[in-house]
């Protein structure tokens, strides 16, 4: 008989691995460890496009390839957070970096965070399946929760942690301060119970048929994760 007055049990739950960031491939994305001598040029060139990409980050925008380079050795050292490069496949190009971090196994939580993408990458393929390939191995390696935080007042990353099929969880206020300014933080996750559904959205928005001849989608994936979704982002009606 269930005791109503706990959490259900999980006696048959064991804890997960942590990640090795072994490369992850998929039709569009290839996802690769972070390594300054191998991706820093790349990825500085197509940084250098938009400087407001780094609005968010506690770090950046950096004033030359040296100083990014130096960077990514110094990040890539720790143990948390891990970085991933992104590659789009089509291009060749690396256009972006994402990274497991707060990696918690015995509890069976990890997050998505530092996600700095190119604008060459943005809006592309390549670089929703890059963060479906991330989801994919968290919950094939048996994490319960899958979290994304950001600034509240970034709409764009809250928008699309709604569209990748990350439920709401509300805003922490006055979580942290990053570049001397105050910082709610948005909260959002999915768990393993949504996994299944949610695969099934992004197999069917990623798949050729879903695209015309000139690369516009006719499904679009944030109709496909509406359902399950538990909760909407209340900034967003449709989203």
């Amino acid at each position: 008989m269930t005791d109503k007055r706990f959490g259900a049990s999980l006696t048959d739950w064991e804890a997960p691995p942590r990640p090795r960031l072994e490369p992850l491939d998929g039709r569009y994305a290839r996802l690769v460890r972070l390594d300054a001598d191998l991706h820093a040029a790349d990825l500085h060139r197509a940084n250098s496009a938009d400087a407001a990409i780094w609005d968010y980050l506690p770090y950046g925008p950096f004033s030359s390839a040296a100083a990014y380079h130096r960077w990514i050795r110094q990040i890539t050292g720790t143990e948390d957070p891990l970085f991933y490069a992104v590659q789009n496949r089509e291009t060749g190009h690396f256009g972006g970096v994402a990274s497991f971090l707060r990696i918690t196994p015995e509890v069976g939580v990890i997050e998505v965070g530092h996600i700095n993408f190119a604008p060459e990458l943005q809006r592309t393929r390549a670089a929703t399946e890059a963060l479906f390939l991330m989801m994919e191995w968290v919950f094939k390696a048996g994490y319960r929760r899958f979290e994304w935080k950001c600034d509240a007042l970034n709409m764009a990353s809250r928008r699309a942690a709604q569209r990748l099929g990350f439920s709401y969880e509300g805003i922490f206020r006055q979580a942290t301060i990053v570049k001397g300014r105050n910082r709610d933080t948005a909260w959002f996750a999915c768990i393993d119970s949504e996994w299944p559904a949610l695969r099934e959205a992004y197999n069917a928005w990623l798949s050729p048929s879903n695209f015309t001849a000139d690369g516009v989608q006719i499904e679009a994936l944030s109709d496909l994760t509406r359902l399950v979704r538990a909760k909407s982002d209340p900034a967003f009606t449709r989203s």
